[in-house]
């Protein structure tokens, strides 16, 4: 494997009712607090008036931005980072799912940022100061509760990028109640299980060798999210399976998976594409796209893919090419996503060949990509008119 360093400064609060630890995570000094969350679900469902009852026991005042969109825009950002310098806010609560928390850590770099916050997420500058924030999270999906990444999409200019910078965009705390996600609509809970799934295949597809500890680990929680996912969507008020894809989330994309070497990231850049020219939901992309980019890199490392069709799906090898126990292991998670009610083509979201250029362009903004193996113009093409 190679080198690393391993830090993860965000401290996380997990299990029922832990909502009450709050006010003793905010900083001693916090006077003023920007509450940030979504289309208003968490006011149905009680979460808002116990975080709000939390930050009254703290004494702090509260402002808030609400609406952030299932793709949070640039100019949601630009509007909590207008808040917070007008207002001279102290400290950032994102309250809802990775889209929230996105959003919140663009901000908490934002304000610190004379310029536009679209330079930070181009990286045309780095941050060098930040807002504190916390998280209070209500979806079990992207794992940025717990990491410093985020996705911002500039609907002007059709473009949607990933990027963070730790320890500015790390949160200080993240609180995760596994009651919180128990209202989380069907589609909604679907989207989350794909999503976690493919950062564990990201990182799964790498390079360096002897990494035999990560891959279990990899392969360990993907086969926990595949017996839990069924079990969860038959019994959707299901504290346990909900505590379980909740953790699964977190544990996917925190760092601990991938010590050691880089995992791959192409199929997120090509969907960070497709939603920045179609408002798609992003793991309903990913659940279309992962599949075809797996049979587009089958010739790269045969070996690794049969080591996933093996170890998680339980493709038996007996009397079988390499080639087609791994074609045998995406299909099956191929089949695996479809039980779940996860769309399987481009079709679903009515999406034809008629912008194919302008993803492709889009997907090539920063040069080739992928580390377990470079694609150009040409190979997101392909996968794309796979994905038809």
């Amino acid at each position: 494997m190679d080198a690393f360093t391993f830090y993860n400064p965000t401290k996380l609060i997990f299990g029922k009712d832990q909502i009450q630890q709050l006010p003793d995570q905010l900083p001693a000094d916090t006077k003023k607090v920007l509450m940030v969350y979504g289309g208003g679900s968490i006011k149905k469902n009680g979460v808002y008036d116990q975080v709000m009852e939390q930050l009254n026991k703290a004494g702090v005042e509260v402002l808030e931005l609400s609406g952030v969109e299932p793709n949070p825009k640039l100019t949601t950002v630009h509007e909590g980072v207008q808040i917070c310098k007008e207002q001279n806010v102290d400290f950032l609560l994102a309250v809802g799912g990775g889209s929230v928390i996105d959003c919140t850590k663009t901000i908490a770099a934002g304000a610190k940022y004379d310029g536009d916050a679209w330079d930070l997420v181009t990286r045309q500058a780095t941050p060098t100061d930040a807002v504190p924030f916390g998280t209070v999270l209500t979806l079990a999906a992207t794992g940025s509760e717990m990491n410093a990444g985020a996705v911002i999409t500039n609907w002007e200019t059709n473009e949607k990028y990933g990027w963070g910078y730790p320890p500015f965009t790390n949160p200080n705390f993240s609180i995760l109640d596994p009651q919180y996600t128990m209202t989380v609509p069907r589609d909604q809970t679907i989207y989350g299980i794909v999503d976690m799934m493919t950062h564990l295949f990201e990182q799964y597809f790498h390079n360096p060798t002897a990494s035999p500890v990560q891959d279990e680990m990899v392969e360990g929680v993907l086969r926990t999210v595949i017996d839990t996912a069924p079990k969860l969507l038959d019994d959707m008020e299901s504290f346990e399976h909900r505590e379980t894809i909740l953790y699964s989330g977190t544990v996917a994309l925190n760092g601990m998976l991938q010590m050691g070497y880089r995992g791959d990231w192409a199929s997120h850049n090509i969907e960070h594409a497709v939603s920045a020219v179609y408002d798609i939901p992003h793991a309903g992309g990913l659940a279309i796209l992962f599949p075809n980019w797996m049979r587009h890199n089958l010739h790269v490392n045969e070996e690794r893919f049969v080591q996933l069709a093996t170890k998680v799906f339980g493709v038996d090898p007996e009397g079988k090419s390499n080639e087609d126990v791994a074609i045998e292991g995406i299909e099956a998670l191929r089949s695996f996503w479809s039980s779940l009610g996860a769309p399987e083509t481009l079709r679903y979201y009515d999406i034809s060949d008629e912008k194919f250029d302008t993803i492709v362009d889009r997907a090539m903004k920063r040069g080739p990509f992928g580390n377990f193996n470079k694609l150009h113009e040409e190979d997101v093409q392909k996968i794309l008119e796979m994905s038809k």
